[in-house]
This record gives C-alpha cells, sequence and structure tokens, in this order.
C-alpha cells in the first residue's frame, strides 16, 4: 500500500493510534463527499469556507468566479490547506470529559495552480459536478463560452494528507462504569429524501434515472 510519508506538518499528534497516512484510504473518505473546508489568509486575517470539489488522481479542483477572493489568494500563496469531514456518531458517555464523536477527516496539503488548458479545465468542471451527484453533468444544457470564460478553475496537487477516524464506543472511566447514567452511541448518518420538481419544470419532463438511483442509494 502507498502512503504518505510523516512529517510535522501532517502528522497526527493527538490520538495518533487513530491516524493513517495510507494513500488509499485518505482518497476513499475525500470520495466520499463533494465539500471541503479550504483555509486562506485574506490581507492577514484567517478564513475558512467550505468549497465543492472534485478528485482526479492526486489532485483536487475548485472552482468559482475570476474574483474569487479565496482562489486568487490560494492561486498567490501557492498552497492551501482542505478539511474533509463525516460525522458518523454522538459517542455519549457517563462525563462530559469523555463526550465524543465518530468520524472519518482528513487533512490535505497541496500546492495550487490555476489550469489554463481549455480540456482540462472542461474535464475539471464535470469532476466537480458529478462528485455532487453520479452522471449528472452529461444531462445538462452545455457551458457556453460566456460561462466558462467567467468560471476559474484550480488545480490543488496533494503534496503530503493524513486522516483521522474514530470508530469505537464509550472511553469512560472504570470508576463511572456502575453509575446511573445512560451512556451510548447515537449514529448519525446523511440520508436523500425523494426528488422534489422545480415549480415551472414541465410536466412531461420525467426525473432523470441518475436522479432515482442517487435517491434509492442514499435514501436510507
Amino acid at each position: 500500500m502507498s502512503t504518505y510519508s510523516v512529517s510535522e506538518l501532517n502528522k497526527v499528534k493527538r490520538g495518533p493510534n487513530r491516524a493513517t497516512y495510507n494513500i488509499e484510504e485518505i482518497n476513499t473518505i475525500i470520495d466520499a463527499g463533494f465539500i471541503a473546508h479550504v483555509a486562506y489568509n485574506f490581507n492577514g486575517k484567517a478564513i475558512c469556507i467550505p468549497m465543492a470539489y472534485g478528485r482526479i488522481g492526486d489532485k483536487m479542483y475548485l472552482h468559482g468566479s475570476l474574483k474569487n477572493r479565496m482562489l486568487l489568494a490560494l492561486l498567490e500563496a501557492k498552497e492551501a490547506s482542505l478539511t474533509i469531514m463525516h460525522l458518523d456518531g454522538l459517542v455519549l458517555a457517563r462525563s462530559g470529559f469523555h463526550h465524543s464523536v465518530n468520524y472519518r477527516s482528513v487533512t490535505l496539503f497541496t500546492s495550487v495552480s490555476k489550469v489554463e488548458n481549455d480540456a482540462l479545465k472542461q474535464t475539471a468542471l464535470k469532476c466537480i459536478v458529478d462528485y455532487m451527484m453520479p452522471n449528472r453533468w452529461d444531462s445538462l444544457r452545455t457551458m457556453n463560452s460566456k460561462e466558462f470564460n467567467s468560471t476559474l478553475v484550480l488545480e490543488l496537487e496533494i503534496q503530503t494528507a493524513s486522516a483521522k477516524v474514530r470508530a469505537e464506543g464509550v472511553n469512560d472511566e472504570k470508576t463511572d462504569l456502575d453509575l446511573p447514567i445512560w451512556a451510548g452511541i447515537i449514529p448519525i448518518r446523511q440520508i436523500a429524501e425523494a426528488p422534489l420538481k422545480d415549480g415551472v419544470l414541465d410536466e412531461t419532463i420525467e426525473t432523470p434515472q441518475h436522479v432515482i438511483d442517487y435517491y434509492k442509494t442514499h435514501k436510507y
């Protein structure tokens, strides 16, 4: 298995037993979502914003307007840090000290460059849309030149990364185990509800199969 080398930058110091640097495991966590929290510096102030993303190999893609201050700041810095996290459960202990959550998270450290090639830019935009819903892009109206030219796409090549996963029960003090206090886990998951048609959609237009498939896959 391929792994990212461990350094002071990506080393998980708190709870290192829950850390992994395995590239395949990290990519699995990335691919389980499509929103990353992206950190950047603007006029000396630290800012973090959630952004839709897509991944192709070891490269992440973000998009926005040509004047998007976050994307421009990342381009100027030539590096970025992204975090992706999935909440899997509430861990309710017998004491406040031991309350926790079960989760899967990754932190990525990347280089940043602007996508100049039109073919790659098109591929990256398709990737971002299809990360939200597989097979969505091919059902859409083709982007016109005005939309395409007014969109800035960044390529963030992953230089190193780490993941941290908690998937376990309550870790209470032994002296607390006999206390008459309920303890346990409430599993958490994100589900999809039945698709709702746009209010002005022509009644003859049926829900496409890729939307139905997404709903069926994520409704439980």
